[in-house]
């Protein structure tokens, strides 16, 4: 299963025309995120606040991520102050794994940003988030807090971002989202004598990656449709729900 470095903005000192800042309003986005991420089975490392990027960069490359993650929002020139709309999607050129995380992640953001002729992947070889993390990396400018109406929607649609940004992750990843994220459950496993296989999919086609024995307590993360996303000893994968006793 996939591993992202969340990396919410550690910019406090960016101001909402609205009130608060970028720091607080992006670390609520990755707050929003954390139970679908979960349910979703994808693991996480988040940076914290008090770091700096340079830290959080250090702690990224430190670690093997299948993405990284950068959650901004966005700020014109002092001459356009106001005036700009949209969402940006940064991603490094010459990084085909980036670029496709970006281009699918700024397709999924369209279904529910208020223009979505605005919402666009954008290279760039300047932001050091993007350029000095070894993993493929994604930054975000989610809209911008110095527009009025941009700064109001993100506040009033905090939920639907994060849903939306794991959404997009899950279509990126090749996972199915799990929209109803509840809570980590206890389950026991229930076979007739047999272990209970663990896939990487939920698919009795897809590849086992381990197995729990009758008997085995292991955590429910979330549920699609017959399968369980299910983490047992330290691996997460999808099993057969009718197997296992919640």
């Amino acid at each position: 299963m996939p591993t992202i470095y969340l990396s919410p903005s550690l910019q406090p000192f960016n101001k909402y025309i609205n009130g608060s800042d970028e720091q607080t309003m992006m670390n609520q986005v990755a707050d929003a995120m954390e139970p679908y991420l979960r349910a979703c089975g994808i693991r996480y490392t988040r940076n914290r606040i008090g770091m700096t990027l340079g830290e959080a960069i250090r702690e990224s490359n430190a670690g093997y991520y299948d993405l990284h993650l950068a959650l901004h929002s966005n700020a014109a020139p002092e001459e356009l102050a106001g005036k700009i709309r949209g969402t940006d999607v940064y991603y490094y050129p010459y990084s085909a794994l980036g670029k496709r995380a970006a281009e699918v992640l700024a397709e999924n953001f369209k279904k529910i940003y208020p223009i979505p002729d605005k919402v666009k992947a954008v290279p760039t070889t300047t932001l050091t988030e993007i350029t000095k993390t070894n993993a493929p990396a994604v930054l975000m400018e989610i809209a911008y807090h110095d527009n009025e109406e941009d700064a109001r929607w993100i506040k009033e649609n905090i939920q639907a971002i994060a849903a939306n940004i794991v959404q997009g992750l899950c279509i990126y990843f090749g996972i199915p989202f799990i929209s109803n994220p509840q809570p980590p459950r206890v389950g026991t496993v229930v076979t007739q004598s047999t272990p209970l296989n663990i896939r990487c999919r939920p698919s009795t086609q897809s590849q086992v990656i381990t197995q729990a024995q009758k008997g085995e307590k292991l955590t429910v993360l979330g549920q699609w449709e017959d399968w369980y996303v299910v983490e047992v000893r330290g691996v997460i994968g999808y099993a057969a729900a009718r197997y296992i006793q919640v």
